[in-house]
Protein backbone atom coordinates (compact mmCIF):
# COMPACT_ATOMS: atom_id res chain seq x y z
CA UNK A 1 0.00 0.00 0.00
CA UNK A 2 1.08 3.83 -0.72
CA UNK A 3 1.86 5.51 2.23
CA UNK A 4 0.53 8.74 0.38
CA UNK A 5 -3.12 9.80 2.25
CA UNK A 6 -6.40 8.05 0.29
CA UNK A 7 -8.41 11.00 0.24
CA UNK A 8 -7.48 14.17 -1.96
CA UNK A 9 -9.29 16.82 -1.04
CA UNK A 10 -5.85 18.48 0.95
CA UNK A 11 -8.20 20.96 3.29
CA UNK A 12 -10.24 17.62 4.17
CA UNK A 13 -6.65 16.14 4.71
CA UNK A 14 -5.31 18.79 7.01
CA UNK A 15 -8.30 19.09 8.86
CA UNK A 16 -8.95 15.27 9.54
CA UNK A 17 -5.02 15.67 10.67
CA UNK A 18 -5.56 18.75 12.79
CA UNK A 19 -8.69 18.95 14.57
CA UNK A 20 -7.52 16.22 16.89
CA UNK A 21 -5.22 17.55 18.12
CA UNK A 22 -6.58 20.32 18.78
CA UNK A 23 -9.41 19.24 20.15
CA UNK A 24 -7.50 17.37 22.69
CA UNK A 25 -5.40 20.63 23.60
CA UNK A 26 -8.11 22.45 24.31
CA UNK A 27 -9.39 20.09 26.41
CA UNK A 28 -5.56 20.44 28.07
CA UNK A 29 -6.32 24.35 28.54
CA UNK A 30 -9.61 23.70 29.75
CA UNK A 31 -8.17 21.89 32.88
CA UNK A 32 -6.23 24.70 33.39
CA UNK A 33 -8.91 26.98 33.62
CA UNK A 34 -11.23 24.56 35.33
CA UNK A 35 -8.12 23.36 37.67
CA UNK A 36 -7.46 27.31 38.65
CA UNK A 37 -10.89 27.70 39.64
CA UNK A 38 -12.15 24.18 41.16
CA UNK A 39 -9.46 22.86 42.54
CA UNK A 40 -9.17 22.33 46.41
CA UNK A 41 -6.21 20.01 47.71
CA UNK A 42 -8.14 18.98 51.44
CA UNK A 43 -8.87 15.43 52.52
CA UNK A 44 -12.64 17.18 52.87
CA UNK A 45 -13.27 17.96 49.11
CA UNK A 46 -14.96 15.80 46.92
CA UNK A 47 -12.80 13.95 44.27
CA UNK A 48 -13.57 16.12 41.31
CA UNK A 49 -12.16 18.96 43.44
CA UNK A 50 -9.07 17.46 44.41
CA UNK A 51 -8.11 16.36 41.18
CA UNK A 52 -10.02 18.22 38.40
CA UNK A 53 -8.26 15.86 35.87
CA UNK A 54 -10.13 12.56 37.19
CA UNK A 55 -13.48 14.01 35.10
CA UNK A 56 -11.38 15.98 32.66
CA UNK A 57 -9.50 13.07 31.60
CA UNK A 58 -12.03 11.13 30.65
CA UNK A 59 -14.82 13.10 28.68
CA UNK A 60 -11.26 13.98 27.06
CA UNK A 61 -11.14 10.72 26.25
CA UNK A 62 -14.37 10.24 24.63
CA UNK A 63 -14.69 12.97 22.77
CA UNK A 64 -11.46 13.02 21.07
CA UNK A 65 -11.94 8.93 20.28
CA UNK A 66 -15.00 9.89 18.75
CA UNK A 67 -13.35 12.71 16.74
CA UNK A 68 -10.86 10.61 15.37
CA UNK A 69 -13.78 7.61 14.46
CA UNK A 70 -15.34 10.83 12.33
CA UNK A 71 -11.96 11.72 10.51
CA UNK A 72 -11.09 7.71 10.15
CA UNK A 73 -10.90 7.52 6.34
CA UNK A 74 -8.56 10.26 6.04
CA UNK A 75 -5.70 8.26 7.63
CA UNK A 76 -3.15 6.08 6.08
CA UNK A 77 -1.73 3.96 8.71
CA UNK A 78 -0.22 0.84 6.45
CA UNK A 79 -0.40 -1.46 9.09
CA UNK A 80 1.76 -4.60 9.05
CA UNK A 81 3.25 -7.10 11.65
CA UNK A 82 7.11 -5.90 10.40
CA UNK A 83 6.61 -2.42 11.25
CA UNK A 84 4.67 -3.26 14.23
CA UNK A 85 7.24 -5.26 15.78
CA UNK A 86 9.79 -2.07 14.85
CA UNK A 87 7.13 -0.17 16.90
CA UNK A 88 7.36 -2.06 20.09
CA UNK A 89 10.96 -2.51 20.20
CA UNK A 90 11.67 1.73 19.42
CA UNK A 91 8.54 2.11 21.86
CA UNK A 92 10.63 0.13 25.12
CA UNK A 93 13.55 1.97 24.23
CA UNK A 94 12.35 5.54 23.95
CA UNK A 95 10.17 5.05 27.03
CA UNK A 96 13.01 3.56 28.91
CA UNK A 97 15.12 6.30 27.81
CA UNK A 98 12.41 9.11 29.02
CA UNK A 99 11.70 7.43 32.36
CA UNK A 100 15.60 6.80 33.11
CA UNK A 101 15.99 9.72 35.15
CA UNK A 102 13.05 9.14 37.63
CA UNK A 103 14.43 5.68 38.18
CA UNK A 104 17.62 6.92 38.86
CA UNK A 105 16.48 9.89 41.12
CA UNK A 106 14.68 6.73 43.15
CA UNK A 107 18.12 4.87 42.56
CA UNK A 108 20.10 6.97 43.99
CA UNK A 109 17.91 7.46 46.78
CA UNK A 110 17.83 11.28 46.45
CA UNK A 111 15.05 13.38 47.84
CA UNK A 112 14.01 17.33 47.64
CA UNK A 113 14.38 18.94 44.56
CA UNK A 114 17.94 18.96 42.36
CA UNK A 115 19.41 21.44 40.52
CA UNK A 116 22.46 21.97 37.89
CA UNK A 117 22.57 19.02 35.65
CA UNK A 118 20.51 16.64 37.20
CA UNK A 119 17.72 19.54 37.09
CA UNK A 120 18.35 20.27 33.67
CA UNK A 121 18.19 15.75 33.07
CA UNK A 122 14.98 15.44 34.40
CA UNK A 123 16.40 13.95 37.70
CA UNK A 124 13.41 14.63 39.75
CA UNK A 125 11.00 13.60 42.13
CA UNK A 126 7.84 12.46 40.51
CA UNK A 127 5.44 11.47 43.42
CA UNK A 128 2.42 13.98 42.78
CA UNK A 129 0.24 13.54 39.85
CA UNK A 130 -3.08 11.87 38.41
CA UNK A 131 -3.61 8.84 41.11
CA UNK A 132 -6.40 6.90 40.66
CA UNK A 133 -5.92 5.73 44.52
CA UNK A 134 -8.03 8.88 45.21
CA UNK A 135 -10.64 6.74 44.51
CA UNK A 136 -12.01 4.17 47.60
CA UNK A 137 -14.80 2.60 45.53
CA UNK A 138 -12.98 -0.05 43.78
CA UNK A 139 -14.86 0.32 40.77
CA UNK A 140 -14.83 4.09 40.71
CA UNK A 141 -10.84 3.03 41.16
CA UNK A 142 -10.70 0.84 37.78
CA UNK A 143 -12.80 2.72 36.02
CA UNK A 144 -10.02 5.56 36.53
CA UNK A 145 -7.08 3.49 35.77
CA UNK A 146 -8.64 2.11 32.77
CA UNK A 147 -9.74 5.36 31.01
CA UNK A 148 -6.21 6.79 31.89
CA UNK A 149 -4.80 4.05 29.93
CA UNK A 150 -6.93 4.46 27.27
CA UNK A 151 -6.28 7.78 27.39
CA UNK A 152 -2.31 7.32 26.92
CA UNK A 153 -2.13 4.39 24.63
CA UNK A 154 -4.82 4.80 22.14
CA UNK A 155 -5.71 8.36 22.13
CA UNK A 156 -2.61 9.99 22.90
CA UNK A 157 -0.65 8.03 20.19
CA UNK A 158 -3.33 8.15 17.46
CA UNK A 159 -3.66 12.21 17.97
CA UNK A 160 -0.09 12.77 18.25
CA UNK A 161 1.01 10.56 15.69
CA UNK A 162 -1.26 11.69 13.02
CA UNK A 163 -0.61 15.01 13.93
CA UNK A 164 3.07 15.12 14.50
CA UNK A 165 3.95 12.58 11.79
CA UNK A 166 1.33 12.40 9.56
CA UNK A 167 0.87 16.59 9.42
CA UNK A 168 3.27 18.09 10.51
CA UNK A 169 5.96 17.16 8.87
CA UNK A 170 4.97 16.88 5.44
CA UNK A 171 3.87 21.13 5.92
CA UNK A 172 7.25 21.97 7.15
CA UNK A 173 8.74 20.38 3.93
CA UNK A 174 6.78 22.58 1.55
CA UNK A 175 4.49 24.85 3.65
CA UNK A 176 4.05 27.05 0.95
CA UNK A 177 3.10 24.33 -2.06
CA UNK A 178 1.28 21.21 -1.84
CA UNK A 179 2.67 19.69 1.49
CA UNK A 180 -0.10 16.32 1.07
CA UNK A 181 2.06 15.60 -2.15
CA UNK A 182 5.18 15.01 -0.16
CA UNK A 183 5.71 11.70 0.52
CA UNK A 184 5.35 10.77 4.43
CA UNK A 185 8.21 10.12 6.42
CA UNK A 186 10.37 12.30 4.11
CA UNK A 187 14.00 13.13 5.90
CA UNK A 188 14.83 16.81 5.99
CA UNK A 189 16.72 18.24 8.63
CA UNK A 190 14.19 21.40 9.21
CA UNK A 191 11.53 18.87 9.71
CA UNK A 192 13.82 17.27 12.41
CA UNK A 193 14.17 20.30 13.89
CA UNK A 194 10.71 22.12 13.89
CA UNK A 195 8.54 18.65 14.55
CA UNK A 196 11.14 17.47 17.51
CA UNK A 197 11.50 21.04 18.97
CA UNK A 198 7.55 21.41 19.09
CA UNK A 199 7.21 17.89 20.53
CA UNK A 200 9.41 18.38 23.26
CA UNK A 201 7.99 22.00 24.19
CA UNK A 202 4.52 20.03 24.03
CA UNK A 203 5.80 18.49 27.75
CA UNK A 204 6.93 19.88 31.22
CA UNK A 205 10.57 21.11 31.46
CA UNK A 206 11.00 18.30 33.37
CA UNK A 207 10.36 15.59 30.47
CA UNK A 208 12.68 17.56 28.25
CA UNK A 209 15.79 15.25 27.82
CA UNK A 210 13.58 12.43 27.52
CA UNK A 211 11.33 14.34 25.16
CA UNK A 212 13.71 14.91 22.98
CA UNK A 213 15.41 11.63 22.79
CA UNK A 214 12.00 9.59 22.28
CA UNK A 215 11.02 12.34 19.94
CA UNK A 216 14.53 11.53 17.68
CA UNK A 217 13.65 8.16 17.50
CA UNK A 218 10.09 8.66 16.86
CA UNK A 219 11.72 10.75 13.58
CA UNK A 220 13.92 7.78 13.14
CA UNK A 221 11.37 5.49 12.58
CA UNK A 222 9.43 7.35 10.87
CA UNK A 223 12.03 8.22 7.89
CA UNK A 224 12.96 4.58 7.98
CA UNK A 225 10.06 2.70 8.00
CA UNK A 226 7.52 5.37 5.86
CA UNK A 227 4.78 3.78 8.13
CA UNK A 228 2.14 5.88 10.15
CA UNK A 229 0.89 2.99 11.68
CA UNK A 230 4.74 1.72 13.26
CA UNK A 231 4.85 5.06 14.22
CA UNK A 232 1.53 5.02 16.20
CA UNK A 233 2.81 1.69 17.25
CA UNK A 234 5.74 3.13 18.97
CA UNK A 235 4.04 5.34 20.58
CA UNK A 236 1.24 3.23 22.06
CA UNK A 237 3.87 1.28 23.45
CA UNK A 238 5.87 3.89 25.22
CA UNK A 239 2.90 5.34 26.92
CA UNK A 240 1.85 1.50 28.07
CA UNK A 241 4.39 0.99 29.07
CA UNK A 242 4.99 3.78 31.50
CA UNK A 243 1.47 3.76 32.59
CA UNK A 244 2.92 0.12 34.24
CA UNK A 245 5.89 1.59 35.42
CA UNK A 246 3.72 4.62 37.19
CA UNK A 247 1.64 2.26 38.38
CA UNK A 248 4.58 -0.14 39.87
CA UNK A 249 6.98 2.53 41.30
CA UNK A 250 3.86 5.22 42.66
CA UNK A 251 5.67 8.44 40.14
CA UNK A 252 2.51 9.44 39.45
CA UNK A 253 3.97 12.99 38.62
CA UNK A 254 5.27 10.87 35.53
CA UNK A 255 1.36 11.16 33.87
Amino acid sequence: MSAQPQVSDPEQLTRAHVVPFAVFMGFMILLMLVGAAVEWKHPDAPWWRQDPAQFVYPIQTLVVLGVLVHYRRFYTFNWSLKWALAGIVFGAVGIGFWLLPTALYDAWGLTGKTDGVLKMLGVAERKEGFDPGLFENPLAYWAALVFRFIRAAVVVALVEEIFWRGFLMRFVCDWEGEYWKQPFGRARWLSYCVVTGLFTMAHASVDYAGAFVYGSLTYLLCVWSKNLGACVIMHATANFLMGLYIMKTGNYGLW
